[in-house]
C-alpha cells in the first residue's frame, strides 16, 4: 500500500512538469520514470519548506539522455543496461541540486577569467600537493581574499557552490542518497557503476580498472553531455559568461577530449555518425534555444569525425 501511495504521488508530480517534453524518441524508460528522475532535482527552498526550487539543469541533463542512448545502441550495449544508463545520464548533474545560477556564474566565470582550474583533475595537476578530495578547501584557502574583493563572502551557500565543480564526488554522493528509493519505487534498478560514470569527467581515474563497457557509457555520457553544453547558449552564458556558443567549438572539445583519451575514437565517430543522419537535429535546436540557422544545419549535416 505504501509504494502504491508513493507511485500516484509520482504520477501526480510527473503532471506538474509541462515544460519539458519528458518522453523524447530515444527513450528506454517510460515517461513516470523520466519525469519522475528530472523532479529529483528540485529542492526545498532554503527560506520557506512548503516551496521548490527548480532544478536548473536537469533540461540540459534530459538533452544529454536523450543522446547518449542512441549512441550506448549504436555500439551495441544491450536494454537492461541502456535503461539503467539512461537514468545514469539523466541523474549525471545532481551534483549541483540547489543550484543558484547567477551565484554558481560569478564563482566560476571569475575563475575561468583568471585561469585557475575549475575542475578536480586540472587543480591537482596544477597542485599536485593538494590531498585527492580537498581540492574545494585549497581553492578556498588560495582565494579566499580574491572572492571578497568579488563580494563574495564565505559563506555556507558559497562554499556548497564551490563544492559543485571541484568537490563534485562528495556532493554527487550526498544528493544520491535519497535518490535510490525513489529508484526502487520507479521500478529501476541502481548499480554502483552508474555513480562512477557520473564522476568520469571530473576523475578519469575512478574508471581506469572499469571493464571496457563501463568505460565506454563514461565516455559517451561525458562527450554528450560536452555537446549539449557547448551548444546551450543559456547555460553558456549563466555559467561561464560565454556569449556565442557554436557547434564548431563544441566538435573541436570533443576532438580534444578524443586526444586526450577521455573520449575512444569509436564514440567519437559513432556521434559524428549519428549527427549527420540527422539524430540529434532536435535535442541540439532546443539547446539552442528553439532555432538553427541554415549554416548551423548544414555544418551538422556534414560534420567529419
Amino acid at each position: 500500500m505504501g509504494e502504491l501511495f508513493e507511485i500516484q504521488a509520482l504520477k501526480f508530480q510527473a503532471s506538474l512538469i509541462p515544460e519539458i517534453d519528458v518522453k523524447p524518441s530515444y527513450t528506454f524508460l517510460t515517461r513516470l520514470q523520466v519525469s519522475s528522475i528530472l523532479r529529483l532535482y528540485d529542492v526545498k527552498h532554503p527560506n520557506n519548506p512548503q516551496k521548490r526550487l527548480p532544478g536548473y539543469d536537469k533540461a540540459h541533463a534530459h538533452r544529454t539522455a536523450r543522446m547518449c542512448v542512441p549512441v550506448a545502441e549504436a555500439l551495441g550495449h544491450p536494454l537492461p543496461r541502456l535503461k539503467q544508463f539512461e537514468t545514469a545520464c539523466l541523474l549525471h548533474d545532481m551534483g549541483r541540486a540547489g543550484l543558484d545560477s547567477k551565484l554558481f556564474g560569478t564563482i566560476w566565470s571569475w575563475a575561468k577569467q583568471q585561469d585557475i582550474p575549475t575542475r578536480p583533475r586540472e587543480w591537482r595537476a596544477a597542485h599536485p600537493q593538494t590531498p585527492y578530495g580537498q581540492e574545494s578547501q585549497a581553492f578556498i584557502k588560495c582565494y579566499k581574499n580574491d572572492l571578497l574583493e568579488q563580494g563574495l563572502k564565505l559563506t555556507a551557500s558559497v562554499k556548497d557552490h564551490i563544492d559543485m565543480r571541484l568537490g563534485f564526488a562528495r556532493r554527487l554522493k550526498k544528493c544520491l542518497r535519497p535518490v535510490k528509493s525513489t529508484l526502487h519505487i520507479l521500478g529501476i534498478e541502481w548499480a554502483p557503476w552508474m555513480e562512477r560514470i557520473m564522476l568520469y569527467y571530473y576523475y578519469p581515474e575512478k574508471l581506469e580498472t572499469a571493464p571496457a563497457w563501463i568505460h565506454q557509457l563514461g565516455e559517451i555520457l561525458v562527450a554528450c553531455e560536452q555537446l549539449e553544453a557547448y551548444s546551450n547558449h543559456q547555460r553558456g552564458q549563466d555559467y561561464y559568461a560565454r556569449s556565442e556558443e557554436s557547434f564548431q567549438s563544441a566538435f573541436a572539445y570533443l576532438r580534444q577530449l578524443t586526444q586526450q583519451k577521455i573520449v575512444s575514437r569509436e564514440v567519437f565517430t559513432t556521434i559524428c555518425r549519428l549527427t549527420r543522419e540527422g539524430c540529434f537535429t532536435n535535442t541540439l535546436r532546443q539547446a539552442r534555444g528553439g532555432t538553427l540557422s541554415t549554416a548551423e544545419q548544414r555544418y551538422l549535416a556534414s560534420v567529419a569525425a
